[in-house]
């Protein structure tokens, strides 16, 4: 039990099937109830599919776990209608400092720019956000959960995938159009489909003290290389909600795990860095490994893995939950629109090969951090400290501080399903960039660009004054959301409103056309998941339904 959270326990239901003898029938089953699991079920729910989800356990997660939350994945949470208590439960920040032994030699800012709705990252412990997730979920009438429905058996087919489930009312079967893996590392559905994940393994050992306390420091992320309080080793800092701090200690291979999380051992090590009249109730405490590993596809038929079912990175860096999470964002929009059939299945192959570029990106920058900061060879601890000792005077070596790259989202500049630039454009918003946000005002008042796109394809058309739109360009537009995949037209100006019809985002402060590199008439095809598909320098209504095409593989 924590001192500072009532877990919730689920009771236990079925879904609607008759007997043992009789196998209900389902689009979706999605299996495992973490935060991916939760957020493909949230996804595809909202967008009409019918979703069962069903978990072995009967509450959210023990131990704080997971606990940063990058500025992308926020923006996926608000998508699915959930992200706004998160980020006011949580502990909001932007700013790292790392640590060589006493002196300060790094430090880094997530979010430089203006004018964006949601910091660089927040610190909430994951079974609030799960908590959430849950309750988001219930919402939704067309998503049942189960709790303490343990799957035994998955058989694939052609057309159908058969699951047998066991539970504490005797067993029984189901079968899914589609079923989706969100069962974690260790994943028992991969192993029942003899599925393979290739990695490796860091022979390095860490604690997890989780301790409430009341102190005065920063809302930062602080890392020390080879602190006194901890020589020769690492320690990572961290705010939580409700006065929780994590600590990670570095222990070594040799450490043995269940000697080191003792009370009596975990303690003394928590004095050392606090000092001794410091007050802290001790709340919970782990100890892990970490490995880098991926499957080498993400989907297999009628079977998807999401999360960490599909790759796993050390925990440097937050990139485990982030990517999962945006695997799920990734994945829902293109599943949808196989099962309605607007799309060819080869559709999901492209959710393999964007999820797994962006799971290559993660084990390469986890890999890297993690030989930084646990260096394998007295060599290589002979240059890390080097480079640490001259990071604090000299700009070149601050470069080379590796303390954990942090989550950012995958620019999936490579797709196929992005159509190239023909016209040149300043700025990051390629085809396969993740938008960025900025300020607007709408009819309804202030708000966020990406609280006005999302779970559909959109076209953004810029004009100085939407008044100004010609009746051509409004007779144009309007015919995008007749398409057998419809696309809705969002005028964006500075001034003015777009006929009626049109949705008019006024760009409150000049961001947007920054950002986008804005000219009259530039015009940006957006995917449901709020990444550039396309952009053009004029409105060509050809040319947009040929990149509609492309992005869902109907060309």
């Amino acid at each position: 039990m924590l001192s500072t959270f009532q877990y919730p326990k689920f009771e236990f239901s079925r879904p609607p099937v008759d007997d043992d003898r009789c196998a209900g029938h389902f689009p979706v089953v999605i299996i495992g109830a973490g935060p991916v699991g939760l957020s493909t079920a949230i996804d595809l729910a909202q967008q009409g599919q019918r979703v069962v989800l069903l978990d072995n356990d009967d509450t959210v997660s023990i131990g704080s776990r997971g606990v940063c939350y990058a500025k992308r994945t926020l923006e996926v949470l608000d998508r699915l209608g959930c992200g706004e208590p998160m980020v006011q439960k949580g502990v909001s920040w932007n700013v790292g400092r790392t640590f060589f032994r006493e002196d300060e030699v790094f430090s880094f800012n997530l979010c430089p720019e203006p004018d964006h709705h949601r910091p660089g990252m927040i610190n909430l412990q994951q079974y609030y956000l799960e908590d959430e997730l849950v309750k988001r979920a219930r919402a939704l009438p067309n998503l049942e959960m189960h709790f303490l429905n343990k799957v035994i058996s998955v058989v694939p087919g052609e057309d159908k995938v058969t699951v047998r489930v066991e539970t504490e009312a005797g067993p029984y079967s189901l079968t899914a159009d589609w079923l989706i893996a969100a069962d974690g590392a260790r994943s028992p559905i991969r192993t029942m489909l003899g599925l393979d994940i290739e990695g490796k393994i860091f022979m390095d050992r860490f604690l997890i003290a989780d301790v409430v306390m009341k102190a005065e420091y920063p809302t930062e992320r602080w890392f020390w290389f080879d602190p006194p309080f901890h020589p020769n080793q690492s320690v990572l800092l961290h705010r939580q909600a409700d006065n929780v701090w994590r600590i990670d200690f570095q222990l070594g291979w040799q450490a043995d795990p269940e000697e080191e999380k003792k009370p009596e051992n975990v303690i003394p090590r928590i004095k050392a860095m606090l000092g001794d009249d410091r007050e802290f109730d001790l709340e919970w405490v782990s100890v892990y490994t970490f490995q880098c590993r991926r499957m080498n596809r993400f989907n297999h038929g009628r079977v998807l893995f999401v999360g960490d079912s599909a790759h796993q990175v050390t925990p440097f860096g937050a990139r485990g939950a982030n990517s999962g999470i945006q695997d799920a964002d990734n994945l829902a929009w293109k599943l949808k629109l196989v099962m309605d059939g607007k799309a060819p299945a080869m559709l999901l192959d492209t959710y393999s090969e964007e999820r797994g570029y962006a799971a290559d990106e993660n084990i390469m920058n986890s890999t890297r951090s993690t030989d930084f900061i646990t260096p394998k060879s007295t060599v290589s601890k002979t240059f890390r400290n080097a480079v640490l000792g001259l990071a604090e005077h000299y700009p070149f070596a601050r470069a080379l501080v590796n303390s954990g790259r942090l989550s950012v989202p995958s620019f999936l500049a490579d797709s196929r399903l992005n159509t190239a630039d023909e016209a040149a454009f300043a700025g990051h918003m390629i085809p396969g960039a993740p938008m960025d946000d900025a300020p607007i005002e709408t009819a309804g008042g202030a708000q966020w660009l990406l609280h006005a796109v999302g779970n559909r394809f959109q076209v953004l058309h810029y004009l100085p004054d939407a008044s100004a739109l010609d009746a051509a360009a409004v007779q144009a537009l309007a015919a995008l959301a007749d398409a057998p995949i419809a696309v809705e037209a969002i005028i964006v100006a500075e001034r003015g409103t777009a006929p009626a019809g049109l949705k008019t985002l006024i760009d409150a402060r000049g961001r947007i056309r920054e950002r986008y590199d804005l000219q009259p008439g530039t015009t940006y095809l957006l995917r449901p998941d709020q990444h550039v598909a396309a952009r053009w320098r004029s409105l060509d209504v050809a040319q947009v339904r040929a990149a509609v095409a492309r992005a869902t593989c109907n060309a």
